[in-house]
């Protein structure tokens, strides 16, 4: 069983989920299907028919998330010692063409956020960046032509 990379912040996160769907949106969707099963005829009942694509929803959401939890490999960034950028690092970069600071913690594809500073371990960037130390230079191909980056800081919190 292949398992992949996940921040404790980012389990933690699923987990929430994962609560609220089984505890709070399960209970509302057999509600909702109660009373719209006491209206009648169901072949003609939009509000049960919507309910129970909503009720497809919620449960195809807790196995998902139930899968990704029992496969995921949970990394805590605030353990790791290193001076290299790994999983989990959150990295200070100055892009070489802007003279812009930009800021991004590396996290598993279920927690990338760019808007946060998230970015995938999949991404160019984040590939591009692993295993390089402050001082180096990253190099990475993007849709406009190759963007370069030197790493001013790599944190783990």
């Amino acid at each position: 069983m292949k398992r992949f990379p996940i921040t404790k912040r980012g389990a933690e996160e699923l987990e929430k989920e994962l609560y609220r769907l089984k505890y709070v949106e399960r209970p509302s969707v057999i509600l909702a299907l109660q009373e719209a099963r006491a209206h009648g005829d169901l072949s003609e009942n939009a509000e049960y028919e919507a309910a129970k694509e909503r009720q497809g929803f919620v449960e195809g959401r807790i196995q998902e998330i139930m899968l990704k939890l029992s496969m995921a490999e949970v990394i805590d960034p605030s353990a790791i010692k290193c001076e290299e950028c790994v999983f989990g690092s959150t990295v200070t970069l100055l892009d070489l063409d802007t003279e812009e600071k930009v800021q991004y913690q590396i996290v598993g594809e279920d927690e990338a956020d760019l808007k946060n500073g998230k970015i995938s371990i999949n991404s160019p960037l984040a590939r591009a960046l692993i295993g390089k130390h402050v001082g180096s230079t990253a190099e990475v191909e993007a849709p406009a032509g190759i963007r370069s980056y030197d790493i001013l800081a790599i944190e783990y919190i």
